[in-house]
């Protein structure tokens, strides 16, 4: 093994995590920096945009919002940009100074209906081939709305067909609810990245454990 890859491996901390819905996931702790050198963007209260998709800016913007006095650097990479006149680090996690309320009603989109229902199928749980169902077909009637939409697999939604739940026996295990932004947040939250720079996890609150 190579002196740089030993180091390399040194440099990433594996952390488990196991997530509500009873999944186990992998998560990298890392050390050195994640490709591009993005920021985590956090609010003015010191707690992410958002966990999913995770709140990240390219270097680019972070460090325009600096100079633009909009942020907060919180931490900062080992990295630097210079320029004949200037250098400075790299931030690695940033805070806006203007609060962005949170209470507005989520978007209804497909992404925000997987969200919702933990990205499984209500009828069977299935995290795979994922459709949306109208649980009230619109040919009876039903709407496309957030109290009618629910994540299918495609097995079950080619199952249901145009049916109501009590003629196919097919009960949704997840009545179709509008959520909050804060539901959906909470949602995100058991959905970890893959990646992790250290400098991000004391503000991501995401159980994660650290084996040495």
């Amino acid at each position: 093994m190579t002196i740089k890859k030993e180091i390399r491996l040194h440099n990433i901390a594996r952390a488990r995590t196991k997530n509500k819905l009873g999944r186990t996931d992998m998560t990298e702790v890392l050390l050195s920096p994640p490709n591009g050198r993005p920021a985590l963007v956090l609010n003015a209260d010191f707690r992410p945009l958002s966990y999913y998709p995770l709140s990240l800016w390219c270097w680019q913007d972070a460090v325009k919002a600096v100079f633009l006095d909009r942020v907060d650097v919180v931490a900062e990479y080992d990295s630097y940009i210079r320029s004949p006149s200037f250098e400075m680090k790299l931030p690695s996690v940033i805070a806006l100074r203007e609060f962005v309320r949170q209470d507005r009603p989520p978007a209804f989109t497909r992404f925000n209906v997987f969200l919702r229902d933990g990205f499984e199928c209500v009828y069977c749980g299935s995290p795979d081939e994922l459709t949306f169902d109208h649980v009230i077909p619109r040919s009876k009637g039903g709407r496309t709305s957030w109290d009618n939409i629910a994540a299918a697999c495609s097995k079950c939604n080619h199952r249901k067909g145009g049916r109501l739940p009590k003629e196919c026996d097919m009960h949704p295990k997840i009545q179709p609810y509008q959520p909050s932004n804060h539901k959906l947040q909470d949602m995100g939250r058991r959905f970890p990245p893959h990646h992790l720079h250290q400098t991000w996890t004391d503000y991501l609150y995401w159980d994660v454990e650290l084996n040495a």
